[in-house]
């Protein structure tokens, strides 16, 4: 689906002392995405867009999606942003046993191996092995490192036996191996923060995981690992975000620079643009962002259901969407993606379901009672004029890119409000040049 050389260029970019980065979109929501192709189609960057083992699997994971429709998903898409081919590079994010680690792990692994080889043969071109998670059987405690090296192995030959049986001229896939150790999506809660990886650390998983790529013969599967996974020191959690402390890293730089990778971070959400540019500078030239691009279009829903009131709530109550009310009622009907993640009393919970940083409500957002409410709050607002002093009040930014009642305004305020947050990793993966202000550099139209 996309040229390679946009990852390759991130190694490459460092060693003539030039400072890249990508960010990964780890989503799945079609705003989301759609926000993600606009900005690239206007900034002439390619997008990397990424799906979980989760999210995306043989068996269709927490969105009923499997590989192959992600894929297609992306193209009709990338085609309807009218993007130009080769733009778009999809990426597998912690493909490994996760999703069935409470099966012996002779059945997780052969059905992460399964899921790996359908990745690669959807045309995935990014592919993070990650194979650190204890399943059933193995011995209580974190797992050991060379089991989990031995399965990343195990892992890499599946996706190789998948991408030899690919069209000729499509490039093998690129690998990402290693963990940032803490559960993926954002589960800091109120304490120290997460602590970094010691650079022994990484140098010691990127020696065993050699050993285990060469003990199947994969040496030339090991030359395409272009990014190693360790911990930065950056997490969220409900009401807090673990900054990036370049201090706390020290020594990580080094240990890229002598294996001629780069290190991808994994929840970087939330972070400032100084943090992300830190981020990028001190080697970690992937950035992973997910549940704020989410967070970001629950932000927008809301303001637009707030605007929705002013407009119809006197007279016009009956028509109302109350879709907030009916993404929580869907949240409290099946409480699976959320409850053993949020405490406290009643009113801190339903906050924490509406508010959250971790933004656990994006698992409801395909919930059919949902999207009735969302396509009834679109069609309330569809065609109506809404005054610029009414939008700034609730959609600020957005207040001076309302034109009277365009078509489609009210899901194209809540793709900008998403471009956001893109524009602002998008500078900090290519820091402004001397003189230039970060924040004029890259206007949102």
């Amino acid at each position: 689906m996309a040229e390679l050389s946009p990852l390759l260029e991130l190694g490459s970019a460092r060693t003539r002392g030039e400072v890249l980065g990508i960010f990964s979109v780890c989503s799945a929501h079609p705003a989301v995405l759609q926000a993600a192709l606009e900005h690239a189609l206007e900034t002439g960057d390619p997008v990397l867009v990424e799906s979980t083992s989760n999210q995306v699997n043989q068996e269709g994971g927490y969105t009923g999606v499997k590989p192959a429709e992600f894929a297609a998903f992306g193209e009709r898409l990338a085609e309807d942003a009218e993007l130009p081919p080769g733009r778009v590079i999809l990426g597998g994010d912690h493909l490994g046993p996760h999703p069935w680690r409470d099966q012996g792990a002779t059945i997780a692994m052969s059905r992460a191996g399964t899921m790996v080889r359908d990745y690669v043969r959807a045309g995935y071109a990014k592919i993070h092995l990650d194979a650190s998670m204890a399943c059933a059987d193995d011995p209580l405690g974190p797992l050991a490192e060379t089991v989990a090296a031995a399965r990343t192995a195990e892992l890499a030959a599946a996706a190789e036996s998948a991408a030899a049986e690919r069209p000729p001229g499509r490039p093998a896939p690129l690998y990402v191996v290693g963990t940032e150790v803490p559960p993926p999506g954002g589960q800091a809660r109120a304490h120290g923060g997460p602590v970094p990886t010691r650079a022994s650390d990484a140098e010691r998983t990127l020696a065993l995981t050699r050993e285990a790529f060469a003990r199947r013969g994969l040496e030339r599967a090991f030359g395409r690992v272009f990014a190693l996974v360790v911990q930065p020191g950056v997490e969220f959690g409900d009401d807090s975000v673990f900054p990036y402390r370049r201090e706390g890293a020290a020594g990580l730089a080094a240990v890229a620079d002598a294996h001629g990778l780069v290190y991808e971070a994994h929840s970087t959400d939330y972070q400032d643009e100084e943090a992300l540019r830190a981020l990028v500078e001190d080697r970690f030239a992937v950035l992973k962002v997910g549940p704020e691009l989410t967070f970001a279009f629950r932000e927008a829903v809301f303001a637009l259901e707030a605007i929705e009131r002013e407009l119809l709530g006197r007279g016009g109550a009956d028509r109302l969407s109350r879709v907030g009310l009916t993404l929580d009622d869907a949240m409290r009907s099946d409480p699976r993606h959320w409850k053993a993640w949020y405490d406290g009393d009643e009113e801190a919970v339903r906050l924490r379901r509406r508010f959250s940083l971790s933004d656990r409500c994006r698992y409801y957002w395909t919930n059919p009672g949902v999207q009735a409410a969302l396509g009834r709050l679109h069609a309330n607002l569809e065609g109506r004029r809404l005054p610029r002093g009414l939008v700034s009040q609730y959609l600020l930014h957005a207040a001076g890119s309302v034109a009277g009642d365009e078509p489609g305004l009210p899901r194209r305020l809540e793709r900008m409000h998403v471009r956001r947050v893109l524009a602002r990793y998008a500078r900090a993966c290519r820091p402004a040049p001397a003189g230039v202000s970060a924040a004029a550099e890259m206007p949102l139209r």
